[in-house]
């Protein structure tokens, strides 16, 4: 099915968070219609979409959203039936997403996580909507044995609720696509033996996105990361030490087999990880018009490796100045380096990260500054 088709309509769970918000400009802008469902527990309000109208000078065009938890079965199912001539794919964002409060609340996460998504692909399936961008996680390697990562890495070593839920729903949609092959053969062989021609499909197309570590912002200022509480990742806790509400960033370990001591990780801008989102879809466009019907993970990722300390000397460039930190003991479950290898995505997907680590820091200081009380300025 092409996106200018009749029944283009991309429902985006978690679509007024940070990947989400950047993921449904990105659909809009490459021809797209758009539902948007999200509970607000990531975002404040629904004001990331007003700002994605914004952008789009559509201001008097609204962007369907509704306010919904996707443990909410009895929701989803009303969502559906009332867009279910529409909706022609699920891209799903939504869910509990800090590592470190997964080890506190490790019940809630499944429960959200896991039983939130069963509810979401059983809706699906009874709506015959088979296909899914389902984004998922670098979380699921755990420690790998090799870096840059490869797709083909095992997945089962994540090392909190959080990466264990993400690894464990990308068996629950390869169960999923697996059985929907099996039900699909049956469904024609039965078919068959009456004489009947076929006039429906069961099979899934799904594509898990592993991306690493999304920064960065919309380089209008107008869009970005506005987490709740405490950030519990390095760019946008140091972002509000930039901007006065943090006095200083604590960086956890400095003696790790590094070049500098301090942990690398592989970044790229939420703009190059949105449009991996589209490109995802569009392949699994092209799979339908080719008859091919597979469930299969991509990473997504700049490729290259940046240490804490890169980090922290790229972003106060960005800022102007230095920006004050100290140094402290390792943090439990922290591995020294995780890069991608994105040879996949690049090839399959025709899809690769654009954006430098100096655009990364800019746009992010240029939201963070323009908007230091995140989307609570308006």
């Amino acid at each position: 099915m092409s996106s200018t088709s009749s029944k283009n309509t991309i429902v985006v769970t978690g679509g007024c968070g940070y990947v989400g918000s950047h993921t449904v400009l990105s659909l809009l802008q490459s021809g797209y219609k758009v539902i948007v469902l999200d509970n607000l527990s990531n975002a404040p309000t629904p004001e990331a979409l007003v700002r994605v109208q914004r952008i789009l000078g559509r201001k008097n065009v609204t962007i369907p959203f509704y306010n919904i938890d996707i443990t909410d079965r009895e929701g989803l199912y009303e969502i559906f039936s009332k867009h279910t001539h529409e909706i022609s794919a699920v891209i799903h964002c939504a869910g509990l997403k800090a590592v470190g409060e997964s080890g506190r609340r490790p019940l809630d996460y499944y429960q959200v996580n896991i039983g939130g998504t069963v509810n979401l692909l059983q809706i699906m399936e009874e709506f015959d909507i088979r296909r899914l961008v389902f984004s998922s996680s670098a979380t699921v390697y755990g420690e790998p044995v090799k870096v840059p990562i490869p797709e083909t890495s095992a997945t089962h070593e994540a090392m909190s609720p959080y990466g264990r839920t993400k690894s464990f729903l990308e068996h629950v949609v390869q169960d999923l696509c697996v059985a929907s092959e099996v039900k699909h053969a049956d469904y024609l062989k039965a078919q068959l033996a009456k004489g009947e021609e076929a006039t429906k499909d069961f099979r899934w197309n799904a594509i898990l996105l592993r991306y690493f570590n999304p920064v960065g912002a919309h380089p209008s200022g107008l869009m970005g990361e506005d987490p709740q509480g405490v950030p519990n990742n390095l760019m946008p806790f140091l972002a509000q030490v930039a901007v006065g509400q943090r006095d200083k960033l604590v960086l956890f370990g400095n003696d790790y087999p590094t070049k500098d001591g301090t942990c690398i990780r592989d970044y790229l801008h939420v703009l190059d990880c949105a449009d991996g989102h589209v490109s995802a879809l569009t392949k699994i466009e092209r799979n339908e018009a080719a008859g091919t019907y597979e469930c299969k993970a991509y990473n997504l990722g700049g490729g290259t490796g940046f240490s804490v300390l890169d980090m922290i000397k790229a972003f106060s460039k960005a800022v102007g100045r230095d920006l004050p930190y100290e140094i402290a003991d390792r943090r439990a479950g922290d591995v020294p380096i995780l890069e991608a290898d994105c040879t996949l995505a690049n090839t399959e997907l025709s899809w690769k990260a654009e954006k430098t680590l100096d655009q990364m820091c800019e746009d992010l200081w240029r939201w963070q500054s323009q908007n230091p009380k995140g989307y609570n300025n308006v």
